[in-house]
């Protein structure tokens, strides 16, 4: 059995969520210590609990400590189970961090399979479905698997209430890749999301950034949420080009006025395009864990990113610690860093 770390790196989910998954899709058995030590409120919270069982009912684990405020966490799963599954949070605890949990497994299974999961689609400090669907599964398509995702309601924050919809086609055998270059240069869309608050807070987004950016009105647009199950707003800016699409977000709350959001998430937006590089920062993380399981199959990845987060460092720790690897991180003169992704 590996024993893992909690307290590595920044000490967060992401430890629990990859331990989780690579110990699923390799039947090892892991045990995991001092669980989100880097946390004000350490321990198990909802969405986290709700990721491990999720996993455990995929392949049909044996697990111990799987409780709320749990600090400690026994694994040993067994065969890996296709299917239709259905996993409900209970909070607005994030619907795509629990996907990113199951999806490796389900992503090698020997037939396809469908999931649903409720909870929140838009959360502060976690990809938003959008960036889930347009920046990160494009980029999982290139390496072999084929994943649809649905957003069928919109969660927000504190609400919830939030579901989305994945239908999985597995591939056994991936595929390496590269994200190198940029490919040409991106093109802006804004959407202005609003729930259960007045439309005109989106309009005052969207004419705040088209006013700032001089990008085309076209580019813009405003959705009003239909059936809201709570308040929330948000700013999606994509920036479309050749080999990716990179997704900034903005999340409104009740004390921060409309044009402070869109200025929040133009300021991303621009701090992407002007360090030029096809990965951003977020999507570096998210690209460790599938590329590093093409490598464990012989098949090397690599890309360009900017300076790595300490969320992303724990999480290739976290990696070469479960799979037979070497991720090298090179930083080139122009500032930008190259991830490279290889079998020993």
């Amino acid at each position: 059995m590996i024993e893992i770390d909690g307290s590595l790196g920044e000490g967060g989910g992401q430890v629990i969520r990859s331990s989780l998954a690579l110990a699923a899709l390799r039947g090892t058995p892991v045990r995991i210590v001092n669980i989100r030590a880097g946390r004000k409120q350490p321990g198990l919270k909802r969405q986290h609990l709700t990721a491990v069982q999720a996993i455990a009912t995929i392949c049909e684990a044996n697990v111990t400590g799987a409780d709320l405020g749990s600090s400690q966490l026994t694994f040993e799963p067994k065969s890996i189970r296709a299917g239709e599954y259905k996993f409900q949070i209970g909070t607005a605890g994030s619907t795509t961090l629990v996907a990113q949990t199951i999806l490796p497994a389900l992503m090698s299974a020997d037939r396809p399979s469908r999931v649903v999961i409720e909870g929140g689609t838009h959360n502060p400090w976690c990809p938003p479905f959008e960036f889930f669907s347009k920046t990160f599964l494009p980029q999982v398509a290139k390496i072999g698997p084929q994943i649809t995702a649905t957003l069928e309601a919109y969660g927000f924050f504190p609400a919830g209430g939030g579901r989305i919809q994945l239908s999985i086609e597995p591939c056994q055998q991936w595929k390496g890749m590269e994200l190198m270059e940029l490919g040409d240069k991106p093109v802006p869309r804004v959407t202005a999301i609003v729930s259960n608050l007045p439309r005109e807070i989106a309009e005052r987004e969207c004419k705040t950034i088209e006013r700032l950016s001089n990008w085309p009105s076209d580019a813009f647009q405003v959705i009003e949420v239909e059936r809201p199950i709570g308040p929330g707003n948000v700013v999606m800016i994509e920036l479309v080009s050749k080999h990716v699409t990179e997704v900034v977000i903005s999340i409104g709350s009740p004390s921060v006025p409309a044009e402070r959001v869109a200025k929040q998430a133009l300021k991303a937006a621009r701090s992407h395009l002007k360090c030029a590089v096809p990965v951003g920062e977020y999507l570096a993380d998210q690209l460790i864990l599938p590329m590093a399981i093409a490598a464990s199959q012989g098949q090397k990845s690599s890309f360009r990113t900017v300076r790595l987060s300490s969320h992303c460092t724990t999480h290739i720790e976290i990696v070469k610690k479960l799979l037979d690897i070497d991720i090298s991180v090179t930083q080139e003169q122009k500032g930008d860093v190259l991830v490279e992704l290889e079998q020993f």
